[in-house]
């Protein structure tokens, strides 16, 4: 395993920072191991401090860099890396160590692709000021509410990764500085990468670089980038290795008859389907006050459908075989065929009541949404994602 070490302009915090750091991995660590210090631009004594520790320990290298970035640092250490787990974690030692061995060896495992420390998963232990624990969860909020991400903490410097699997990613993550973590995660939970995170204690080091509200600002960037990514299919990554599908570890095991795929797929389209209507009722309510019924209706449908088609594809389907954009093509035309089927349904209400009351006009759109959902469960079963025949089998229909 290789652990990279950024620093930018570190030279007091480094030595004590690789001291600790090497004492830990030679009395605990079970695996073999290399320390890489990557100096990216800095302006003070720190390449200096870094050529020191270097020629004290073996096990400890330098790579220096002409430009600044976290991320920059991090893509340039993994890349160039020969181990078969790569890791990093910030010079300031914020998370405790103990949890180093159960990240790095899940990965060398195989159990998981990518491990992350975590300062909010159950279990985990946190000293911090309130203002940044607040701004820290409320950014991790976005991101799941935003991309549905499974992880809770996106951004503790504290990470471990095979490296077969995560240099095909580093080649399409495009942020060289703070938001190279969350682009990661999400691109790895996209192209079903499993995430596995570990609880960490973490005491925050009033000393640090980050500058808060330029952060942020660049990461809410990052997120629409990310979410067009997704959109458009460029967010695929066709030549990660795939993990194989679950199957019996028993060499007796019996197996149920049922179609479990199938009953997935329904049950993961109707959660779907159900958190999208929601989401259609609660802006139509909101667009009703300003708009009549057909225009309320065709945005409120508008923007939930955007929700319902990228969740399906990552979670309903788990489709990654057909063109992103023959996908948005079809799925598009199934939305209007939708939205023409609940317009429909007002349309209806209103010949044959004159002024009817907003609740009954929901309770329309209720029914008529319901109906239109299992139509779209089918349309994108049978059309849109349908199986496509393998090279194989269509060659042993035609011998």
């Amino acid at each position: 395993m290789d652990i990279a070490i950024p620093v930018l302009n570190e030279e007091h915090a480094l030595p004590g920072c690789i001291a600790v750091l090497h004492e830990y991995l030679a009395d605990r660590m079970p695996f073999a191991w290399t320390i890489t210090i990557v100096d990216n631009a800095s302006t003070d004594g720190t390449r200096q401090a870094a050529e020191r520790l270097a020629e004290q320990w073996p096990r400890v290298r330098l790579m220096s860099l002409g430009q600044r970035g976290k991320g920059n640092a991090v893509r340039a250490a993994w890349s160039s890396s020969e181990a078969s787990v790569v890791a990093y974690m910030d010079v300031d030692l914020s998370t405790g160590l103990d949890a180093l061995i159960p990240l790095v060896a899940s990965v060398a495992a195989g159990h998981s692709d990518i491990a992350i420390g975590s300062r909010l998963a159950p279990g985990a232990r946190t000293v911090r000021d309130p203002k940044r624990e607040v701004i820290s969860r409320g950014y991790n909020a976005l991101v799941r509410l935003t991309h549905g991400a499974q992880f809770r903490d996106a951004q503790c410097g504290f990470k471990a990764a095979s490296a077969e699997v995560i240099r095909p990613l580093l080649r399409r993550v495009e942020d060289d500085t703070w938001f190279f973590d969350t682009e990661l995660l999400l691109l790895a939970e996209h192209n079903g990468l499993r995430v596995l995170e570990v609880p960490v204690d973490w005491v925050e080091d009033v000393d640090s670089r980050v500058k808060v509200a330029g952060v942020a600002a660049t990461n809410v960037r990052g997120l629409i980038r990310i979410a067009r990514a997704k959109l458009s299919g460029a967010a695929d990554v066709a030549e990660l290795p795939q993990r194989p599908e679950p199957q019996p570890t028993h060499p007796d095991a019996v197996l149920s008859g049922r179609d479990i795929s199938g009953l997935r797929r329904l049950v993961s389209f109707g959660l779907i389907g159900f958190v999208a209507t929601m989401i259609t009722l609660g802006l139509y309510t909101i667009f009703r006050t300003w708009w009549p019924p057909l225009v309320a209706n065709v945005a409120a449908v508008t923007l939930s459908v955007l929700f319902n088609t990228e969740a399906n594809r990552r979670a309903t389907f788990r489709d990654r075989s057909h063109p992103a954009g023959r996908v948005h093509v079809q799925s598009f035309v199934v939305f209007g065929l939708y939205c023409g089927f609940t317009s429909g349904a007002l349309l209806a209400l209103h010949a044959v009541a004159d002024q009817p009351s907003r609740s009954v006009e929901l309770l329309v759109l209720l029914v008529a949404s319901a109906i239109g959902t299992l139509g779209r469960f089918v349309l994108l079963s049978t059309w849109v994602f349908r199986s496509r025949p393998r090279t194989d089998d269509r060659e042993d229909s035609l011998t």
